[in-house]
């Protein structure tokens, strides 16, 4: 257990809680037939991703540089870099907000939490740091919990998750966007190699590490299952409307009791807290993979000071920007999903087309049934984006 298992379950962040927390809100259980399908193309990517550092030893963006060039490279970092400002700012913005639920204020919380994660990921053992993030990982257990708590009906949540719903309302659309961006973030692509790489993981454990990325992708995959059917069973017939993952843990207070908001706000800081641990790191690691710099949790300042500088800094801007007042914290974990949504494709092509080579891949390079899976979902998030942006363009 590790590479797998942290990479998936960081992705059920403060946005991904935000997301599930809408859906459920917005269109009850409407969109629990999104989650085994959302399962499935994780597990493809994260595979894929996995399988990439088995063979070859090297980061995703070292291998962009090494097959599409420099230029490719700097369009992948631009777009992984936008993500990740945003998302790592949405981790802040989740700590913050579920750290209010217990009553610690903003300027208490976010500072505390930056210092703790800076140095944690400093701390220099990247078996240390896996311990300790799949140790947070247990919180995770709070929304499952919570979710049996509002004693849905649990024969309307099978059916739901069984059979598809549409919806014509274009938030259905944005959500659906916004909850592939959020399950299978461009961020996680390279974290899931990243981590195989620093674990010195070969080929001859890939069998080990399919387990890991399975199980990762099925457990993540139940959290949100989980987080839409709370709020869908108690929130959404009541028409409250959410703002947030911190509104969705107030609302459930006084509907189905005050240990339900605190199992929902714990589960909200320690998926923010596991987030804003990796981003950073997952970050200045592509970044420079890209450029040839050293980087990794065992090399110090002398060894790699632009790896441990950039850590440092998207840290500070990132609780920087939090603390600013009236900053719209929600609107920052929203945007954060649906850009994770648009690039998504963009990597996804990368990969692909790597992982198809025999010259970089040898015997382990992707199948054809493996490829029509990695381009269905491709293919899928391209055609949830198009439609997106008409129906709200039309406003239909």
């Amino acid at each position: 257990m590790g590479p797998g298992m942290v990479a998936a379950l960081a992705g059920a962040d403060a946005g991904g809680v935000a997301t599930y927390s809408n859906a459920g809100a917005l269109f009850g259980f409407g969109q629990l037939w999104t989650v085994p399908v959302m399962c499935f193309l994780l597990i493809v990517a994260q595979e894929t991703a996995a399988r990439m550092g088995c063979v070859t030893g090297k980061g995703f963006a070292s291998l962009i540089r090494e097959q599409f060039g420099v230029r490719m490279s700097a369009l992948a970092m631009l777009a992984l870099l936008i993500s990740n400002t945003t998302v790592t700012l949405s981790e802040f913005a989740g700590i913050a907000s579920g750290m209010a639920l217990f009553d610690v204020p903003i300027y208490v919380s976010v500072p505390v939490a930056a210092v703790i994660i800076w140095l944690l990921t400093m701390s220099g053992s990247y078996r240390r740091i896996e311990k300790v993030l799949l140790a947070v990982s247990c919180v995770f257990v709070t929304y499952v919990v919570a979710g049996i708590m509002v004693g849905p009906n649990w024969g309307d949540a099978l059916f739901a998750t069984l059979v598809p719903q549409f919806d014509s309302n274009p938030q259905y659309f944005s959500l659906l966007v916004a909850n592939v961006g959020t399950t299978i973030a461009p961020w996680m692509v390279f974290l899931a190699q990243s981590n195989v790489v620093e674990k010195n993981a070969t080929a001859q454990s890939l069998p080990y590490q399919r387990i890991d990325t399975v199980t990762g992708a099925v457990v993540a995959s139940a959290i949100s299952w989980f987080i839409i059917l709370t709020t869908g069973a108690v929130l959404h017939p009541a028409g409250v409307v959410v703002n947030g993952a911190q509104d969705a843990a107030s609302a459930l207070a006084p509907l189905v009791g005050d240990y339900a908001e605190v199992l929902f706000g714990a589960g909200l800081v320690g998926a923010s807290f596991l987030a804003s641990c990796v981003l950073p790191g997952i970050t200045s690691s592509a970044v420079c993979e890209a450029f040839g710099w050293e980087h990794g949790a065992d090399h110090g300042w002398s060894e790699a000071p632009v790896y441990r500088g950039v850590i440092t800094a998207v840290i500070v801007i990132s609780a920087t920007v939090v603390l600013v007042p009236n900053v719209n914290l929600f609107g920052i974990m929203m945007v954060a999903q649906v850009i994770n949504g648009v690039l998504l494709p963009v990597l996804l092509v990368f990969m692909v087309r790597i992982a198809s080579d025999r010259h970089v891949m040898g015997n382990h390079a992707n199948g054809r049934v493996w490829n029509v899976l990695t381009w269905f979902t491709i293919i899928a998030v391209v055609v949830l984006t198009v439609v997106m942006l008409v129906m709200q363009v039309t406003g239909a």
